[in-house]
């Protein structure tokens, strides 16, 4: 198993992006992940999701799940930690695709 650190560098650079907006079917913010220190991880990873699948599906959310490799266990044993991680298992449970906006 690919570890996170190992994944990340081969997904597209997405430092262009200063926010992606997320937001549920009924036009509700569903998050904001903001370019910052912390997040730049998750940048690329929702920005990589995007630009394969055009919003956050219930496959792209397992696509996301495996992207984030060892991270996803530890975001399950430790609900809150990862709240990135924390909205895919979200989408993949309620099966309620999020819409995305990326803002650079």
């Amino acid at each position: 198993m690919s570890k996170f650190s190992e994944i990340l560098p081969t997904l597209e650079n997405a430092d262009h992006v200063q926010r992606i907006l997320l937001t549920q079917a009924d036009g509700r913010s569903a998050g904001l992940i903001e370019n910052k220190p912390g997040s730049q991880g998750s940048i690329k990873v929702y920005h990589h999701l995007w630009k394969k699948w055009g919003s956050i599906s219930v496959d792209a959310a397992r696509d996301g799940l495996a992207l984030y490799a060892e991270h996803g266990a530890d975001a399950e044993e430790n609900p809150g930690k990862h709240p990135n991680i924390d909205r895919l298992f979200e989408v993949i449970e309620n099966n309620q695709p999020l819409s995305v906006t990326i803002e650079n």
